[in-house]
């Protein structure tokens, strides 16, 4: 199955930590702040789960997660995160196959889209988008590449990565689709916007009109 993590799911944190030291965490921990209280929270593709003890210690109480993940063994890291008295429903499912009746106030997607070629990327944002109430956050981490990368270390790594996870994990993509139009295109706007990893990584809020 394309972009499943199974396979490396048993050694999938301590080799971010290898590579990226405590970036990739840092990057999503920085976006926990526009959490409200009692807010209803998509997590889409949520890996090992390390998020959901970062909201937990901002939120111990009061919030309602929707947690949507391809990988059962990434599930099965996840349900062992504590939680407080959040309360979470986890969802075995691709992202593109997820569908609800339910609207949330915070959409978070943490190195997701990287997995997507760009019409992919375009109809998971569209579903999302819809999901998302007006007003809405969507708390936005992923990699990030500039017109100066192509020729740097970071073109290097992401060639590397990708055939790694393209072996082990069927992973679709090539390249990062392009996703700042797409919101743009939305009308989102940007809230916060930050740089981790000598700016391979990225940080953004955005909010729905």
């Amino acid at each position: 199955m394309k972009n499943n993590y199974d396979r490396v799911a048993w050694f999938y944190d301590p080799l971010s930590r290898i590579v990226f030291r405590n970036a990739q965490i840092q990057a999503q921990q920085a976006l926990v702040p526009y959490i409200p209280e009692k807010a209803k929270v998509l997590i889409a593709g949520g890996g090992t789960g390390g998020i959901l003890e970062a909201i937990t210690e901002r939120h111990p109480a009061g919030l309602h997660i929707t947690y949507v993940e391809i990988s059962e063994k990434m599930i099965r890291k996840a349900e062992k995160r504590f939680t407080g008295k959040n309360t979470v429903a986890i969802v075995h499912s691709a992202i593109e196959d997820y569908g609800t009746e339910s609207h949330f106030d915070i959409v978070i997607t943490a190195f997701l889209f990287d997995n997507f070629k760009q019409e992919k990327a375009g109809r998971v944002f569209q579903k999302f988008d819809k999901m998302l109430h007006p007003g809405g956050k969507w708390l936005f981490t992923d990699f990030h590449m500039d017109k100066k990368s192509s020729r740097s270390w970071k073109n290097w790594l992401l060639k590397s990565m990708y055939l790694f996870f393209k072996l082990l994990s069927e992973v679709e993509a090539n390249q990062l689709p392009e996703t700042s139009s797409l919101f743009h295109s939305a009308g989102y706007r940007q809230l916060f916007t930050a740089f981790w990893y000598r700016k391979f990584i990225q940080s953004i809020v955005y909010q729905k009109p």
